[in-house]
């Protein structure tokens, strides 16, 4: 690394005795002075942490380094000071750095240095450029530095620093990060949030404990009234390792004329507290162009001045024993050195230990990443080693269909309607209410959010009922089927209408319930490589079957697992639509088989039951309770109706409910607007009677005898008519009875469908094929291919001289870390 042998033989400067003054705390003490002994000590301490915050910078490394970070207001005298510490001018204030990017100024006293020799660190690297000698250089790579981070990065401020070494016989061995000053409002062409994003910047870098604030004001400024003291606070609240510096206190001296009123400036009391004292400082105000040593020399008469003004211009003169040691920037300059020399001593046995946990770290990242390299060229290796994270990410799969509740379902789950956003289906089709499944609120994966689905699907397919027909349609369909005979008629027209209304409603739920449930296995393959990831940390194995930074393979391994879900969606979709085709068949006996009520219960309302049982069988966990479920069931139109409502119409007895029981007459659905309730099922009892063949002669003879008014209504001139006006809309009316046997056609469809057919359809379509397929379809995806084919997965091109490249850059950063861990043993055998 450039600059190593400079590193190494930088002298230390001795601060005379003249500034030697008790030892004390932070706020209220002075350092001793540093005898020639420890001097060797103290600049060993240094250049360590030099190089190592040099190191940090470059690689991005967060470590503890004791630091002296400068805070304030625009205009606060932050640049000035710097300048100071520094003992030569550079136009800093010109290039307006401040606001725009910190700049981390590295100062070494070198007493051969008798010109300064500046060098900026080069960007992402831990080597310094050619040294500068140049004032307006030296402010010309600032700026153009500045501008061009701002442009990549297109802010108008940035929180990457500017890194500067600065070897000068005359300036002390101390390092501060001059920051971006505070500002009330953005400069013109800079964006509204300028201000806010400079004081979260600058919070973020003065936030870490181990930093030193050193906070400036103008004396114009009073405490009670300053800007940014708020801002500090929030920090430091107890300003235990913050720093006040009031600067240009020249231009608050001439308001003094008496002792006591000066003691009680220069105390701050009610503002900072009792153990917090300010130093006051005051810097030349002439900017023409001096020479370095004019500028120190007026530094120096700056600092007298002040004394002489404070002891001769104001009656009584000041406490000196008190506030002498706070005055003055040489004061101030001789504390911060002490003190970062002082954190530096006692920062050194943690930053020992620090070193030695990050190059372990860097040299196990470097053992795997030659084992990456090395095992480009082993076939064998990556193949089997690929064949087991595959079927390990198969397994855990598997697990989290069969109940697995890790990783932690309230980070990884979603709720119901989180799964309806984020899949894009959104509601489903045809349903106008709110479908809320039980548990709904719940945040699920894996099965039981597949149940979930299952679940909401049913609540939505008995939430649907028949849509209504115009009286044309009906029309058209009724007197197509009236001239066929068999007395059957109005039942094959009513079951050709349920049957094209279930094609052209269930159908889109179907494939709705198809895309949610494939959006539910798609989510498992993140949660399976978290629960593969943690479960070789919780055991330390998977080394066989470590593939972690092979992007390549990763990508495909995704890329084929969503395949294969695609793949059984599509399936299934195909699978649940034969259903479909088959129950709505012209050729299926849905409408008409005569047992099937009897293959479920010897009731009416068995139907009605057995829907109520299957759906309630999904427990509701919520902390809701099951009361909205329990008011989606008393909705769904398959609900058993009460027996009360199903009276019996005057005038039979026995035989008439043993004729319903030969025709299986189902609970009929929501009835048709055009008539009441009771006076709807009525009529159906009595039109499926005349139509049904293989009926008892006294049934079809009763039922004849009183319905003549029915037979004056629908046989007129030996067709069928419908009325117009109120005539079809009346009891018994053709329109009403069919529309309301499509009704009650379509609820058998349906039931059969989701209850006979799709449910199971489902479950076997999706859960068995990843249970039992999944491994094997991804097998032949991945791994039953060439070898050529298959290292292009490992080794796309570029690939090798990436990793060469980010091995060489982990050689450079174990190197640059295990040298830094080398002088901070030498220096831990100093103290």
């Amino acid at each position: 690394m450039a600059a190593t042998n400079t590193f190494l033989t930088t002298p230390t400067k001795t601060p005379s005795s003249q500034s030697a003054h008790p030892k004390r705390s932070l706020h209220n003490t002075n350092p001793n002075p540093l005898d020639p002994s420890s001097s060797s000590a103290a600049s060993s301490r240094f250049e360590a942490y030099n190089r190592l915050q040099a190191a940090a910078v470059a690689f991005g490394e967060k470590l503890p380094i004791p630091e002296i970070v400068a805070l304030g207001g625009q205009s606060d005298g932050k640049s000035s000071l710097l300048e100071a510490l520094l003992g030569f001018r550079f136009n800093v204030r010109e290039v307006e750095m401040g606001t725009r990017r910190p700049l981390i100024m590295q100062m070494v006293h070198d007493p051969s240095a008798l010109e300064p020799r500046c060098r900026f660190q080069e960007e992402d690297s831990e080597e310094y450029g050619s040294p500068v000698v140049s004032s307006s250089t030296i402010a010309d790579i600032i700026k153009s530095r500045t501008e061009a981070i701002l442009k990549k990065t297109k802010t108008a401020v940035s929180s990457k620093p500017i890194v500067m070494r600065a070897e000068y016989a005359h300036c002390p061995n101390l390092t501060i990060i001059d920051t971006p000053g505070f500002v009330l409002k953005a400069k013109k062409g800079e964006p509204d949030n300028t201000p806010d994003e400079i004081l979260q910047m600058v919070k973020s870098l003065a936030s870490p404990p181990h930093r030193i604030l050193v906070f400036l004001q103008q004396s114009s400024v009073e405490w009670c009234s300053s800007l940014w003291l708020d801002a500090i606070r929030e920090i430091d609240p107890s300003f235990r390792r913050t720093v006040i510096v009031v600067s240009k206190f020249d231009n608050r001296l001439k308001e003094f004329s008496d002792r006591w009123e000066v003691d009680r400036y220069l105390s701050a009391s009610g503002y900072l507290g009792e153990n917090t004292r300010p130093f006051f400082v005051a810097l030349p105000k002439d900017r023409t162009t001096v020479s370095n040593e004019e500028f120190r020399r007026q530094i120096s008469q700056v600092d007298e001045g002040v004394l002489r003004h404070l002891r001769e211009g104001i009656k009584g003169g000041f406490d000196e024993e008190k506030f002498k040691t706070h005055i003055g920037f040489g004061c101030l300059r001789e504390f911060l050195e002490f003190e970062l020399q002082k954190r530096y001593k006692e920062a050194t046995p943690a930053t020992l230990a620090l070193l030695e946990q990050r190059c372990n770290e860097v040299t196990s990242d470097l053992a795997r990443m030659d084992s990456k390299i090395q095992a480009t060229s082993d076939v064998t290796h990556l193949r089997r080693s690929a064949m087991i994270y595959a079927a390990s990410i198969s397994n855990h799969v598997g697990a989290l269909l069969d109940g697995a509740a890790d990783p932690a379902p309230e980070q990884w789950g979603k709720t119901t309607i989180e799964e309806q956003s984020q899949s894009g289906v959104g509601s489903w089709p045809g349903v106008t209410a709110d479908v809320r499944p039980a548990n709904a609120n719940l945040r699920l994966y894996g099965g039981a959010a597949f149940e979930r689905v299952m679940h909401e699907f049913r609540c939505a397919a008995y939430s649907i009922e028949c849509p209504p027909l115009s009286r044309e349609k009906v029309a058209n369909i009724l007197l197509a089927h009236a001239g066929r005979g068999r007395g059957r008629g109005l039942t094959e027209a009513a079951a050709e209408i349920a049957r094209a209304a279930a094609r052209s409603w269930l159908a889109p739920m179907l494939e709705t319930a198809c895309e949610r449930l494939a959006f539910v296995l798609l989510n498992l393959f993140d949660i399976a490589l978290e629960r593969n990831h943690g479960c070789d940390s919780d055991s330390g194995s998977g080394k066989d079957g470590n593939m972690e930074g092979y992007v390549g393979f990763h990508a495909a391994l995704r890329h084929a697992y969503y395949r294969f879900i695609k793949d059984i969606s599509k399936q299934c979709k195909e699978l649940v639509q034969h259903h479909l085709d088959s129950v709505t068949s012209s050729y299926s006996e849905v409408c008409y088989e005569n047992d099937f009520q009897c293959g479920f219960g010897s009731s009416g309302t068995s139907f009605s039951k057995l829907n109520q049982s299957s759906v309630s069988l999904f427990l509701e966990l919520s902390e809701k309770g099951a009361a909205p479920h329990d008011e989606t069931m008393r909705d769904q139109e398959n609900i058993p109706l009460e027996k009360s409502t199903l009276e019996i119409t005057p005038g039979k007895g026995a035989d008439g409910r043993e004729a319903l029981r030969e025709c299986q007459m189902t609970i009929p659905e929501t009835p048709s607007p055009d008539q009441p309730c009771d006076m709807a099922i009525n009529v159906v009892k009595k039109e499926v009677g005349n139509y049904v063949e293989a009926g008892p002669r006294k049934r079809n003879s009763r039922i004849t005898g009183n319905s003549r008014h029915m037979e004056h209504l629908r046989v007129q001139n030996g067709g069928i008519l419908f009325g117009n006006g109120d005539a079809g809309s009346r009891p018994g009316s053709a329109y009403s009875e069919i529309c309301l046997s499509a009704a009650q056609h379509f609820a058998r469809i349906r039931e059969v469908l989701v209850e006979r057919s799709v449910t199971s359809a489902l479950n076997s379509g999706f859960l068995t094929p990843c249970r039992e397929r999944l491994v094997v379809s991804l097998g032949l995806d991945l791994f039953a291919v060439n070898d050529e084919k298959f290292m292009d997965m490992f080794v796309a091109p570029g690939a090798i001289d990436d990793l060469q490249n980010e091995r060489q850059s982990l050689q450079k950063r174990q190197k640059i870390l295990q040298s830094c861990l080398n002088e901070f043993k030498t220096v831990a055998r100093k103290l």
